[in-house]
C-alpha cells in the first residue's frame, strides 16, 4: 500500500522590467536540492530566512544557457496510438473511437454516394504508400508553403513487436478531402475523429518545430553557494506545430511543453529584483492509474492483444465489473480485486504478462505457417485443464470469495466477515455451520471489502429502517433486498434512485418516492374488468391487455380505453402462450443429475464448481 512523503520546494519570485518570473532552487550551501533536501516545515522555513537575508531583494544573474532545440513530428496513426490520441484529445473511449473509425473506413455520403474516408482502421503499420507521400507534400507546400516541406519524404520505423503491417497507417484516403470540407456530411464525433487523423498524417510530413530554450543561474546577493534557476522556452520556428501537437498522459514524467514560458532578456552579471521567497508543502503521490490511453499503451509494450483486440478487452474489464472510470481512470472494484487475487494466486502462470506475450508469439508464428497449431493448444491446454481440476477438488469456496474475518458480533458472539458474493460484496454474521441461520447485509456504495472495519460492518445490520407512517397509516421502512435498496409501505415496494441511501433517507422523501409509485401505477392501468380479472395496461412497449397468464398486444387502429370485455377474451385467445422461464434450465439439471449418477467420481469436483466458475472465466478473458 503507498505510504506519501512530505517533502517541501523553495522558489523565488523575480522581476525584470515589470515582468515577473519564477526560478526554483536547485543548490544550497553548495549542494544540489534533491525532491526529499527539505522533508518537515522547520527545515524548509530556514533555508528561507537564510536566503532572503543573504539576497537583501536582489538577485545576480550568474549564468545564462541558450540551446536550439529541434521536435519531429509523430509518425502518422496506427490502430493503438489513433485510441490514446482520440481518448486523450476527444475523451473517446477505445470501442467508441472503432466505431466511428468504421464508419470513416465504410464510407460517407458526400452527395454522390458514400466515399470511403480513412484507410483501413486496424493496423500496426506507420508507413504511407508513395501515392499518398506525393499529395501530402504538394498539399503542405500549397497550404502551408514549400518552405514547410522537408527534402525527402519522412519515414517512420515501427517500434512495436510483432508489428503487423499488411496495411498502410491510418490516414485520409485523399488528404485534399480538408475537414472543412466534408464538415457538413458528418455527425460530430464523425467530424472530430476525421480532423485528428487528417492533422496528425499531414503534419507527420512536415518539417521539425525549432525551440529556443534558455536556463538562468541567479545567486541570492552573489553568494554562489545558494543558486534558483529559471528556465523558460519559445517556439522559433513552430514548423509541424502549427497543425498538430501530440498528446501526452498526466504523471508520465514528461515536460509540457504545451505551456510555454518566456523569460525577459537576461545578461550574466546584472542584477534584478527579488519579489519573494516561498516555501511550499508537497506530498508524493502514487503513479496515477490507468487512463484508455496509457492502458491501449501498456497492452502494447506488453505484447498483450492487438490492435483489433484492445477496445474488447476494456470493454470486457468494464462489462464484467472489475474495473470502475471515474474521472477518465480505471479504479478496480471488489469483484476486480477478489478475482485478480484468486488467478494470481492459483494461475499465476496464465496472468504472467510474459506468458500472454508468449503465446502472441507462438500465435504469430502459426499465421506465418512456421507452427502447427495442435501441438501449441495441446501445451497450453493439458496443464491448463489439469490446474482447473486441482483447484476444482483442493479450494474451499471461502478462500475463492476472499472472505476476512473483521471481529466478533457483541451482541450474538458469533463471527464477522466480508466476503464477496453472486450480488457483490457483503458481511456475515455467523457461519453455514451454526445452528442459527447466518445474517446477511450488502455494502454501502463506496465501502470496499479491504478497508471496511468491524463497526461500519455493524452498521449494516441496522436495516431496515422504520421511517414511520402513510398519511393511510401503513408501516414505512427502508432496506436493502436482492435488487438494490428500497422502501417498503405496507405490503408494496418502491426502488430508491441510485445515488440515495437506505441508512439515511428520510421519511419525507420516502413518501415522495411512495407518491410517484402511485401515481404511474395509476397512469398504468387504463381500463380494469374486476369480475374477468383483465387489465388494459400501459406498458414499457405500448398498451397491451393482461389476464396475468398471457398478454396480448392491442391492434394499432383501436383505442384502448374503448375496448370492450369480448374483444379482450378475443384478443387474449387468440395471442400466443407466454413462455415460462426456467422450463428449459429444469430439463437441463434432471438431464445432468442422471449424468451425475451414472459418473460418480465426479461429483466432488461438481460441489466445487462454482468456487472457480467465475475466476476460470476471467481467465479466458
Amino acid at each position: 500500500r503507498f505510504v506519501p512523503r512530505e517533502y517541501w520546494t523553495i522558489e523565488a519570485t523575480a522581476r525584470k522590467a515589470q515582468q515577473h518570473f519564477p526560478a526554483r532552487l536547485y543548490r544550497y550551501n553548495g549542494e544540489k536540492v534533491e525532491q526529499f533536501s527539505f522533508t518537515d516545515e522547520h527545515a524548509a522555513q530556514a533555508a528561507r530566512q537564510v536566503l532572503l537575508g543573504e539576497a537583501d531583494g536582489k538577485l545576480e544573474v550568474v549564468r545564462v544557457e541558450k540551446k536550439e532545440r529541434k521536435r519531429n513530428p509523430a509518425a502518422p496513426f496506427t490502430t493503438s496510438t489513433l485510441q490514446q490520441e482520440a481518448s486523450r484529445k476527444l475523451g473517446f473511449s477505445a470501442s467508441r473511437t472503432m466505431r466511428v473509425a468504421q464508419q470513416l473506413y465504410e464510407g460517407i455520403d458526400l452527395g454522390n454516394g458514400p466515399v470511403g474516408l480513412i484507410t483501413y482502421m486496424r493496423t500496426d503499420s506507420v508507413t504511407l504508400a508513395d501515392e499518398a507521400l506525393a499529395e501530402l507534400r504538394e498539399l503542405i507546400a500549397e497550404r502551408f508553403g514549400p518552405d514547410q516541406v522537408p527534402q525527402r519524404p519522412r519515414v517512420f520505423k515501427n517500434k512495436s513487436k510483432n508489428a503487423q503491417e499488411a496495411h498502410e497507417a491510418i490516414r485520409p484516403t485523399s488528404a485534399r478531402r480538408t475537414p472543412e470540407q466534408v464538415k457538413g456530411h458528418l455527425s460530430s464525433d464523425q467530424y472530430r475523429l476525421y480532423e485528428l487523423i487528417w492533422k496528425r498524417t499531414v503534419a507527420s510530413q512536415m518539417i521539425h518545430a525549432t525551440l529556443d530554450t534558455v536556463a538562468a543561474d541567479l545567486a541570492p546577493g552573489g553568494q554562489r553557494e545558494h543558486l534558483f534557476r529559471a528556465t523558460g522556452s519559445s517556439i522559433r520556428h513552430p514548423g509541424f506545430m502549427a497543425v498538430y501537437q501530440e498528446g501526452s498522459d498526466e504523471g508520465d514524467g514528461k515536460p509540457k511543453d504545451e505551456r510555454q514560458r518566456i523569460l525577459p532578456p537576461l545578461v550574466e552579471g546584472e542584477t534584478i529584483e527579488l519579489v519573494e521567497v516561498a516555501a511550499d508543502q508537497h506530498f508524493t503521490e502514487p503513479p496515477p492509474r490507468y487512463t484508455e490511453a496509457s492502458l491501449v499503451k501498456a497492452l502494447e509494450e506488453y505484447g498483450i492483444g492487438r490492435p483489433s483486440t484492445y477496445a474488447s478487452i476494456i470493454s470486457t474489464l468494464l462489462n464484467r465489473e472489475y474495473v470502475e472510470l471515474e474521472n477518465r481512470r480505471f479504479h478496480p472494484t471488489d469483484v476486480g480485486r477478489v478475482v485478480n487475487s484468486f488467478l494470481t494466486r492459483y494461475f499465476d502462470r496464465y496472468v504472467d504478462y510474459d506468458f500472454t506475450a508468449r503465446l502472441e508469439d507462438e500465435l504469430d508464428a502459426i499465421s506465418r505457417g512456421e507452427e502447427d497449431w495442435v501441438p501449441v493448444l495441446r501445451e497450453f491446454w493439458q496443464p491448463f485443464i489439469e490446474q482447473v481440476e486441482h483447484v476444482m477438488e483442493n479450494v474451499e469456496r471461502s478462500e475463492a470469495t476472499q472472505a476476512r474475518e473483521l471481529g466478533v458480533d457483541p451482541r450474538s458472539g458469533r463471527p464477522v466477515s466480508v466476503r464477496m458474493g453472486r450480488y457483490g460484496p457483503y458481511v456475515q454474521i455467523g457461519t453455514r455451520e451454526d445452528e442459527e441461520k447466518p445474517l446477511f447485509a450488502g455494502l454501502r456504495p463506496g465501502q470496499k471489502m479491504d478497508s471496511i472495519t468491524l463497526e461500519e460492518a455493524l452498521k449494516l445490520f441496522e436495516l431496515p429502517r422504520q421511517l414511520g407512517e402513510t398519511p393511510d397509516g401503513e408501516p414505512v421502512s427502508a432496506s436493502i433486498g436482492r435488487f438494490g435498496p428500497y422502501v417498503k409501505y405496507g405490503s408494496k415496494y418502491v426502488s430508491i434512485p441510485k445515488g440515495e441511501d437506505p441508512h439515511t433517507i428520510t421519511l419525507e422523501r420516502a413518501l415522495e418516492l411512495i407518491e410517484e409509485k402511485r401515481q404511474a401505477d395509476a397512469n398504468r392501468v387504463i381500463k380494469t374488468f374486476d369480475e374477468a380479472g383483465i387489465q388494459v395496461l400501459n406498458g414499457r412497449y405500448g398498451p397491451y391487455i393482461t389476464d396475468g397468464e398471457k398478454n396480448a398486444r392491442i391492434p394499432k387502429d383501436v383505442e384502448p380505453a374503448e375496448l370492450t370485455l369480448e374483444q379482450c377474451r378475443k384478443l387474449l385467445e387468440e395471442a400466443p402462450a407466454r413462455k415460462r422461464r426456467g422450463v428449459k434450465k429444469k430439463a437441463v439439471k434432471k438431464a445432468a443429475k442422471k449424468k451425475a449418477e451414472k459418473k460418480k467420481s465426479v461429483k466432488k469436483k461438481a460441489t466445487r464448481k462454482k468456487a472457480v466458475k467465475k475466476a476460470a472465466g476471467a481467465s479466458a478473458a
